[in-house]
This record gives C-alpha cells, sequence and structure tokens, in this order.
C-alpha cells in the first residue's frame, strides 16, 4: 500500500498514484508500471500485464491504493518507486517512496501417492499420504493440510491442517471426529504427511486434496505466504453401509437410585437371516456386550454389578437390544453409544466379525440424591502372613437399609473387583458362588460400622478391597449406593539372621480319620519340593536333608487338634521358600487332599558389627614413601574373610564419585582399577597384617597423589550349609597430604640477536636446564612476532606424545625439529627470507605423571628472546660492488697524483703534437 498525508485536498477529492521500478541489472533506469490516472501510463513490457488484471493499483481511500501483483515473476526482482502525482500550485514536501522486492524462487514442491479414485464403504478407514518440501536458501517454514471438496458444491471443507508451527488444526465440520480420535494427520519425516480418517461417513464423498503454503518473515516478525502449491485431487466414492444403529434413551436426567434404560436398535436389509454383536460403551469404554447367539458378557469394571443384579441387557426383538442399570450412581453418567458388528455364520458354526458401526453418542446425566451416606475405610492396612485380616468401613447419614458387599482385586494392573461375601439388609451373610473358603466373615458389630475378618492370610490376600453400601428405601427399591477403597498389604514371615532355630507348625482341627501328611517348600516360582512324608502308619518318608529338618508331633487333646511342628536347626539361605502342609485322607469313600496357607520363610544374612580404624589425615612429603592403614575389629566369633578395596575421591568427577585404585578380594587376589596406568601400578602395594589391618603402600609419593583415600571392607561369613555369604561393606577415609616443593623447572633464558642472509639457516634453541621430576614430560611451542608490540603466533608444537604440529602455513620442509641431546630441542628455518625476521621464543609446559588424573601440568616457562634480521643475497652482493669501484677510482686517483710530480716527458697525447701528412 502506498499512503499520502499532509496535502491540501483536491476538488474531485482524490490523489492520484504512479508506480515505476528500477531492475538490478540496470539501476539508473525507471520504468513505468501502472498508474491510477493515465492507461497510458505503462510501458509496453507491462502494459499487458496491467490489461489483464495480474498489474493493478485500486483506491482504498482519496489518500492510499493498494498496488498488487498477484503472479509475481522473478523479472519483477527491483527498487519500487510510488509516487502521488502532484496537481497543486505548491510543493508541500516528499511526493515519493521507495520499496525495494526481493523475489525469492519458488521451489515449493507437493505431490500425492494416491490414486484418482478409492471406492470405500460408509464405516470403512481412508489413508492418503502426500510429499510436500522447499529447497529455498531462505528461512521458511511449511504449513500443510488436506481439503474436501463435495460432489457437487463449489466450496471448500478444511479437513485437518498443520500450521507453520506444527500446530494441528481440525476442519469446523471434522472437529468432533478428530477429538475423538477418528480423524489424525501424522508427519512422518521431513517431507511426508499422512492422513488417516476411521469411520467414513457419507458426507466424506468428495474430491480429497493436500495443499502446502511456504511462509517467510519480514524484519517486522510478520509472516507472508509466498507460495502455495496443490497436489492431484483424489475422488472419494462411499457406498452406503449396510448397517445402521441407533440409541434411545427414554431419560437422559436421573437422580441417583433411579433406573437408566439404554435401548439401542439395527436396521439392515434381510434383518432375520443375519446375524449381529451390540455393546454399550460408556465414555469409550464397553459396559455390556450381547453375542450373535445373545450370550451376555459384561466389561469388568460392571460385573459386580450384574451379579448384584443392579444391571441387565439382553435382546428383545430382532432388532431391539435393551440395557438397564438399577440403581444408577453419579459414576455411570456420560456419553453412551451402541455398537454393532454383523457376524457372518461359517459352515462349522463360528462367527466372522465385520465392520463396528457406531450410533450417535446419547449424553446422560445423573445427579446425586439428598441422601446423607458416606462411606470411609483406611486408605491401607498392613497384617502379618498367618495373621487376622481385619477390615472396617464405616458408614454416616443412614436413612434406611443398609446391605455391603466386600470385593476384591489383585495388585495386578488388568485385575477387576471380584465379590468376596455380602451381608444383605436383614444381616444375613453369603459368600460369593463358588466360594469354599470358610476363613473369611461378614459381620456388622454396630449400627454404622461393617468389618471383614480373614483368618490366616496369605500372600494371595494382598490387594485391594472395596465395600460397597447399598441404602434401601423399599425392598425392591434401592436408593443409593458408595463404595471405599483399602489396599491390603501382607508381610511374610521373616528370619533376621543365618543360624537360627526355626519352627512351623501345621494344626489338624477335628480330623479323626487316618491320615497322610506331606510337609513341602516352594523356591521361587519352581514346583514345590517335598521335604518328608508322614504316613498314617507313623512311617516317615524323607524326600530332603534329613539332617537339616526334624519332625514334633504334639497331640493337644483339650482343643482336638494335632500339631505337626517342622523344625530347621540352624537355617541358611537356602531354607527360604514358602512352606506349606497338606493332608490327605478318604472322605465317603473319595480321596480329598486338603492344603494349609503358604507361609514365606525368608533367611538375611546376620548384621555385621564389623568396625574400622584409621588414621584421619596423613601429611607427606613429594617422593617419601606412605603407608594408609585400616584395622578391621568384629565381636562375631564366626570365622569371617574380608574384601578390602582402596578407593580414591575423583576430583576430576564433579559428581562426587570414586575411582577404585585396587582391590584385594575375600580370596587375597589384587586387582587394580582400570584408570590406573601399568606405570603407576609398580609404586602400588597392598598388604594384611594381623588384626587384621590392610596396608596400601604408595612408593615415590607424588603431589597428584594427595586426595581423600576410602578403605571399603566387605566381611563374608560361612553359614551352617557351608556357603559364604558377603555382608554389607563398611568404609573408612583418609586425607592424605602431600607437601611439594616450588618447580624446579628452568629454561636457557638469554636474549641473543642475530643477521643472517636468506641463504643461511635461521635455529631457534629451546634448551632445558633443570626439571622437577625426573619422569617429567614436555609440550614446547615455538612462537614468532614481528615486533613487541604485535602479537605473538605459533610457528611449531611438540606434544608429549612426540606428535608434531606445524602452524602458521608453515610445513615440514620449512621448519625443521631437532632433539639432538636430552632437554635440548630445536626449531631451524630453512632458507629463511626477510618476511621472517622478528623475535622468536619458546614456551615448555612440564607435565609430571599422576596416580588419580593421568597427567598434570607442573609448571610453564618461557625462553629467552632471539631477535633475527634476515636480509637479501643480492643486495649483499650489489652493496660489495660498489665499494670496490669506488676504491679502484680512489687508487687510480692517487696514481695520477703521484706520476705529475716527475720531470719526465707526458704520456698524454696533448704534449705531442702529430704532423699531418701531405
Amino acid at each position: 500500500s502506498c499512503n499520502v498525508s499532509g496535502l491540501p485536498p483536491l476538488p474531485d477529492g482524490r490523489n492520484d498514484f504512479e508506480f515505476r521500478v528500477k531492475k538490478p541489472a540496470n539501476p539508473n533506469s525507471e520504468l513505468n508500471i501502472i498508474s491510477s490516472e493515465s492507461e497510458n501510463f505503462p510501458y509496453s513490457v507491462y502494459r499487458g500485464r496491467v490489461r489483464s488484471g495480474d498489474i493493478s493499483v485500486k483506491h482504498v481511500n482519496p489518500n492510499s491504493v493498494v498496488f498488487t501483483i498477484l503472479s509475481l515473476q522473478k523479472a519483477d526482482e527491483g527498487e519500487y518507486e510510488c509516487s502521488v502525482i502532484n496537481t497543486r500550485a505548491s510543493f508541500y514536501g516528499t511526493y515519493t517512496a521507495m520499496t525495494t522486492v526481493k523475489v525469492i524462487d519458488n521451489s515449493l514442491s507437493i505431490s500425492s501417492s494416491a490414486p484418482a479414485s478409492l471406492a470405500q464403504t460408509e464405516g470403512d478407514s481412508l489413508e492418503l499420504t502426500c510429499e510436500a518440501s522447499s529447497n529455498t536458501i531462505q528461512h521458511t517454514h511449511l504449513s500443510f493440510g488436506f481439503f474436501l471438496r463435495g460432489n457437487g458444491e463449489n466450496a471448500i471443507h478444511p479437513v485437518i491442517s498443520m500450521d507453520r508451527d506444527f500446530v494441528l488444526i481440525p476442519g469446523q465440520d471434522f472437529a468432533e471426529r478428530y477429538k475423538a480420535g477418528l480423524i489424525r494427520l501424522d508427519k512422518i519425516g521431513e517431507v511426508t504427511y499422512r492422513l488417516k480418517m476411521s469411520h467414513l461417513k457419507l458426507s466424506d464423498q468428495g474430491a480429497v486434496y493436500c495443499e502446502a503454503k511456504e511462509w517467510i518473515q519480514d524484519p517486522d516478525q510478520t509472516w507472508y505466504s509466498i507460495a502455495t502449491k496443490t497436489a492431484t485431487e483424489t475422488k472419494v466414492l462411499l457406498d452406503s453401509a449396510s448397517l445402521l444403529v441407533t440409541v434411545a434413551v427414554p431419560q437422559s436426567t436421573l437422580q441417583e437410585g433411579q433406573r437408566l434404560s439404554v435401548s439401542c436398535a439395527v436396521e439392515s436389509q434381510n434383518l432375520k437371516q443375519k446375524f449381529f454383536s451390540l455393546a454399550w460403551l460408556r465414555g469409550g469404554v464397553e459396559l455390556a456386550r450381547v453375542g450373535p447367539t445373545g450370550v451376555l458378557t459384561v466389561g469388568p469394571d460392571y460385573s459386580s454389578r450384574e451379579r448384584e443384579g443392579e444391571l441387565r441387557a439382553a435382546r428383545i426383538g430382532d432388532r431391539d437390544y435393551s440395557l438397564i442399570l438399577q440403581p444408577v450412581r453419579t459414576s455411570d453418567q456420560g456419553e453412551f453409544v451402541c455398537r454393532a458388528w454383523p457376524e457372518e455364520r461359517t459352515s462349522i458354526g463360528d462367527f466372522i466379525q465385520g465392520a463396528a458401526q457406531d450410533s450417535k453418542p446419547h449424553t446422560v446425566t445423573i445427579s446425586a440424591t439428598e441422601s446423607g451416606l458416606s462411606v470411609e475405610m483406611l486408605n491401607s492396612v498392613r497384617v502379618n502372613e498367618g495373621g487376622t485380616l481385619e477390615l472396617s468401613c464405616r458408614v454416616s447419614g443412614v436413612t434406611g437399609h443398609l446391605s455391603v458387599t466386600w470385593q476384591r482385586k489383585s495388585n495386578s494392573p488388568s485385575a477387576s473387583f471380584s465379590s468376596l461375601v455380602s451381608l444383605n439388609r436383614d444381616g444375613i451373610m453369603a459368600k460369593a458362588e463358588g466360594s469354599v473358603d470358610v476363613r473369611v466373615k461378614a459381620l456388622r458389630p454396630a449400627s454404622d460400622l461393617f468389618t471383614l475378618e480373614l483368618e490366616e492370610a496369605t500372600q494371595a490376600a494382598a490387594g485391594f478391597y472395596q465395600c460397597v453400601v447399598s441404602e434401601w428405601k423399599t425392598t425392591n427399591n434401592k436408593a443409593s449406593s458408595l463404595e471405599a477403597t483399602s489396599e491390603v498389604v501382607v508381610t511374610p514371615l521373616v528370619c533376621m539372621e543365618t543360624d537360627i532355630r526355626v519352627e512351623l507348625i501345621c494344626r489338624i482341627k477335628r480330623l479323626k480319620l487316618p491320615r497322610t501328611l506331606i510337609w513341602s517348600v516352594r523356591r521361587g516360582s519352581t514346583t514345590p519340593d517335598s521335604i518328608l512324608t508322614l504316613y498314617s502308619n507313623g512311617a516317615i518318608s524323607w524326600s530332603g536333608d534329613q539332617q537339616q529338618y526334624q519332625l514334633k508331633i504334639e497331640n493337644k487333646n483339650q482343643q482336638d487338634e494335632m500339631w505337626y511342628h517342622l523344625i530347621i536347626s540352624s537355617a541358611s539361605k537356602k531354607d527360604a521358600g514358602n512352606y506349606k502342609c497338606s493332608v490327605s485322607v478318604v472322605l465317603d469313600k473319595a480321596p480329598r487332599k486338603l492344603h494349609s496357607s503358604e507361609l514365606a520363610v525368608s533367611v538375611d544374612s546376620p548384621v555385621s558389627d564389623l568396625t574400622l580404624t584409621s588414621t584421619p589425615s596423613i601429611k607427606a612429603n613429594i617422593n617419601a614413601d606412605v603407608e594408609l592403614k585400616c584395622s578391621v575389629s568384629s565381636n562375631n566369633p564366626v570365622l569371617s574373610r574380608y574384601a578390602v578395596t582402596w578407593l580414591l575421591l575423583d576430583i576430576i568427577n564433579t559428581t562426587g564419585g570414586h575411582k577404585m585404585i585396587v582391590n584385594s578380594d575375600q580370596d587375597a587376589i589384587v586387582t587394580f582399577g582400570p584408570d590406573v596406568e601399568v606405570n603407576q601400578r609398580q609404586r602400588l602395594s597392598v598388604s594384611r597384617a594381623k588384626g587384621p589391618e590392610f596396608v596400601l603402600s604408595i612408593r615415590n609419593t607424588r603431589s597428584s597423589d594427595k586426595g581423600v583415600y576410602s578403605c571399603e571392607v566387605v566381611q563374608w561369613q560361612q553359614d551352617p550349609s557351608g556357603e559364604w555369604h558377603q555382608l554389607p561393606p563398611v568404609s573408612k577415609s583418609t586425607q592424605l597430604t602431600v607437601t611439594e616443593p616450588e618447580s624446579n623447572l628452568f629454561i636457557q633464558n638469554s636474549n641473543t640477536e642475530f643477521n643472517i642472509s636468506t641463504s643461511q639457516s635461521l635455529t631457534v634453541p629451546c634448551n632445558i636446564i633443570k626439571q622437577s621430576s625426573p619422569l617429567s614430560q614436555f609440550q614446547i611451542t615455538w612462537f614468532w612476532q614481528k615486533d613487541s608490540n604485535t602479537e605473538r603466533r605459533p610457528l611449531f608444537t611438540a606434544y608429549r606424545n612426540s606428535t608434531l604440529q606445524y602452524w602458521f602455513g608453515k610445513s615440514d620442509e620449512q621448519l625443521r625439529f631437532g632433539h639432538p641431546l636430552p632437554n635440548h630441542f630445536s626449531v631451524t628455518i630453512v632458507m629463511p627470507s626477510p618476511a621472517d625476521s622478528g623475535v622468536y621464543f619458546c614456551e615448555v609446559e612440564e607435565w609430571a605423571p599422576s596416580l588419580s588424573n593421568g597427567w598434570r601440568q607442573v609448571a610453564v616457562r618461557r625462553s629467552g628472546y632471539l631477535t633475527a634480521s634476515v636480509y637479501a643475497e643480492a643486495f649483499f652482493g650489489v652493496t660489495v660492488l660498489s665499494l670496490l669501484v669506488i676504491l679502484l677510482l680512489v687508487l687510480r686517483m692517487c696514481r695520477g697524483n703521484s706520476s705529475a710530480k716527475k720531470p719526465e716527458t707526458s704520456l698524454w697525447t696533448e704534449s705531442h703534437q702529430l704532423n699531418p701528412k701531405d
């Protein structure tokens, strides 16, 4: 747009504008493009585009116009000028404005791999893939989308798109299906986009295509679309589905305790000759399903309510299905859907399920009644294995009769609640169908309290328990139901230490018949192993280690019980497991086998009373020998073996970890840490003394050896079965401080000056006079600078590992490294040029070996300065030649002066006249 302000109004009320351009190829020449005043203004190169409307100018208001180029070309690049035509007698300011237009190459490409047409069936899924990319060098973003033009429509409906910031935006007509997860747009890799549409509708028929737009950001942070491309359309043809499902809810707004009825109907051709499965879903979760033969299956969330009679579902006609929930709870509200599947019956009677068809959703709202009933339980309860589990469920706000159902589910994520026992409103207890567990009871000790008792709790009793309390207004009218949940943890029997006597008791009540008793143990997930068998005639058959086990029998006549004691004389690790006794009897001429609950026995290693003693801190001079001692004491009289590990605080590791130096295991086998170099191991040794006492010796101590050393001792003890077991480690630390002298690195430090020709070589020595350690290694770098005011530049570096590096564009033909003697180094510049004149020096880094860090830098020293002046050989020769010529002339002049003093006849030609011949 181009705007003008500050001009007096014209009689016709409108200012006219002209647009021109200067091309980069000819910046001094202007080309007329368009004018709002005259049609003859454009040059011929633009006249055709103006007439076709590709280039236009339109007034927005009397003082503003919009200049538009619909199809921008690369040749349109240049500097554009907008001018307002001044028809007034006076000038009021600036009448032109300039802007530069850069035209980016259109490298946007898009393609579709889908066929020209696709035939689908209503309810099927559709998947289309497109590729879009741009190769412009500018920083651009792409937006992408799929669009639908319905049959017989001109309107375009966006299906789903991804904007330039990768945000997914569903079209208005497809938003609900997108929220339901039926429409997806995925970007796969850099250029591929995939559309997935599930459960196609007849309204999805039409031409589907993908479109990409390329965006660029102007300096004002505004994004503009610079290119748009569309891929080939795909014609989607849909056949009407052969199955239609509807849902009906007579009453959608209910109060808790009322009856909810959800009816479903299926429509299809030849309905009576077909089979269907139909399911009710609430919030996408299946409540119940009626199969093709009319068999009802209920989801895990409603299985207990179906058993209680609160849920009923059935097929009530050729096309009609009914679900009834009574009494309803507030948790039953939500969006209900009927889903049907056609079922094709095979020749052998099986069914093959077809594509599902859903009804439209129907929302049901359930409000809480005015009942003040509330139910509370403890969040979690712990019980020892073999003990009695007791759960309490307290109620309040009761106005009617109450009943309670106790339910349980295991800790498995896929488990669901199942009924254990119930107590109806008349106080009659009923166990769950098929349950023969005599240990479970449901009680109501007070009007506001329900309890569940489970005797001799086993590990299988662990899980989540739920008490469901229902309030009844009349005999057949359940007003409301509430539940509370508690987690139960069963703690196994634990034998704290090895070598402890363990006694397990198997109690048999009121059983006078001859019996066979078996003690068994199950270790891990394996099948049980028999320990002993006691036959009815008193004979004992041992299957296990008879020396390890004992059997004792007690007759408790007063209690009408027999006690069978299994005694483990000295428990060890291998005795851990789940123990059980089984009794075989003959009842009513049929063999019966009764099992006790499993009792878990775990055997822990004894608690270590190991104590360590060490010197908190040690100071040593460098190169001295140091001993770090770690003394062990224990009150346990059992024969022990020890493994010791010496650790050093890793000062490089910022997480504060420790690095292993050396380990001596319980068999006295010594192993060095992986980070300790071979040459370092020669200085280290470990030994054991009486006590026991463990010693780490460090010879020729270095400053790098300082730090915090940890002595970690592991005690090994032998259990009664002869196996060795490891006890928890105990550690003690010692701070080692190494006093080191100042660095003794000295470099030859004399300053010298040289004048040298280009035909000679320039050698820069670097001699180390003294070093801090005989094991030191050196890194030497030679530098050059033009003068003292310029920056120094590296020429050559000799690293500690003998690697050589040339700097400043020098090569091995120009620079030669020398190492003629120990600690004597040099660099020679072969055939230097005058440009090599300047100041030379070397810098030496001294590195010493370190136990903790590998190598460490000890000192850095710089040599003296060598100032070199390099002159050209040719210039020197000209100078010498000039001096020789001058010397000869002087000698000649001296000889002339001496001959003038003699009286003889002169030899000069002027003294002898020649007579011409006649």
